[in-house]
């Protein structure tokens, strides 16, 4: 018999219940613990158990998508990921929504050159100069210049279904336009039924550079949205199969948890496999191509006769009114709103 069989896991009652850091026998033994919790220019993040919570924060703005957004929630998901405490991941948005999509006040009225943030990009080309150049409807537009800018959003969101381990999208509120990219790389997405989810600029000057609309609803519904412009309730989310719950919105804390419990209860091995196996479905259908045909026409869309119209109009008019003008003969333009302009 093996000298150490009295520090076995197998001698403990369901041993198997035990985090990565659990009994004498663990592979981290005596290491310090990972850092609990930190706060960034644009979400939070904090372990509580076996859960990371990840928060965006920028409440004030219903959580709009800044240069520093991508950047980060792929840092949180990475510290995460490694974190040996960590079975499961939630994200989910302070305020009134989740996420309403990129800044208006940084991207379309400011010739959809994103303001400078953590990370250095003067002379790159990133750089928000160099963007607004890019942008200028009498100039010369370079598409592949465009696409090294949007790729990087696209690739910090989607972080969230390339992480080993489960990742959970709580949505109340809003998901709209650029909220959706994320939203719809989660693994889970539970939301409460009065929850709204939508591309409205599918309309003009934007195509969901996520591309994930058909993997997670399937052809013809996502085709319904997007050819529209319309947007779906939480309750509607559930029943086309985007959201695995939609409970009423004072009991969409309650819910979440109890799903992010039994998750957590699952050894993490287990889950990494389970995840990994599923998401070679995902790649088998070509998620990553459709991410990149996708963020290459969400650049031409803006660089259209139509796409220049609508940006101008920002420029001059706004963005609400642009926005206005655009949504108002659906009659939803009100509701895409999370900071309504005062009558």
């Amino acid at each position: 018999m093996s000298p150490d069989y009295e520090n076995h896991a197998g001698t403990r009652p369901a041993a198997w219940r035990d985090d990565l850091t659990g009994g004498d026998d663990s592979l981290f033994a005596g290491r310090p613990e990972p850092v609990n919790e930190y706060t960034g220019r644009t979400l939070t993040y904090e372990v509580t158990g076996r859960i990371a919570r990840i928060t965006f924060n920028r409440p004030e703005r219903g959580n709009a998508i800044t240069a520093d957004t991508p950047i980060e929630l792929a840092a949180a998901v990475e510290r995460a990921d490694l974190d040996p405490r960590v079975h499961v991941m939630v994200v989910s948005g302070r305020g009134k929504g989740f996420c309403g999509g990129y800044d208006l006040s940084i991207f379309a009225e400011n010739s959809f050159a994103p303001a400078e943030g953590a990370q250095p990009t003067e002379g790159t080309v990133l750089d928000p100069e160099v963007q607004a150049r890019n942008h200028n409807p009498w100039g010369t537009w370079d598409p592949m210049v465009d696409y090294a800018m949007m790729s990087r959003f696209n690739r910090g969101f989607s972080s969230l279904l390339h992480a080993n381990k489960p990742t959970v999208a709580k949505v109340h509120g809003f998901a709209v336009a650029g909220g959706t990219d994320i939203a719809l790389f989660a693994d889970q997405i539970i939301c409460a039924e009065d929850a709204r989810f939508g591309y409205p600029p599918t309309r003009t000057w934007g195509i969901p550079a996520a591309g994930m609309w058909a993997h997670r609803v399937g052809d013809q519904r996502a085709k319904r949205l997007l050819f529209t412009g319309d947007s779906l309730s939480g309750k509607q989310a559930e029943e086309w199969g985007l959201a695995i719950e939609a409970p009423p919105a004072d009991e969409l804390d309650a819910r979440t948890e109890e799903l992010l419990e039994r998750i957590s209860r699952v050894p993490i091995n287990q889950l990494v496999m389970a995840k990994l196996a599923l998401n070679s479905a995902l790649l088998n259908q070509g998620v990553l191509n459709s991410g990149m045909i996708s963020t290459v026409f969400d650049g031409i869309s803006r660089h259209t006769r139509e796409g220049y119209a609508f940006q101008l109009r920002s420029a001059t008019a706004g963005f609400r009114e642009a926005v206005r003008e655009r949504d108002e003969p659906f009659g939803d333009w009100k509701r895409a709103q999370f900071d309504q302009p005062k009558d």
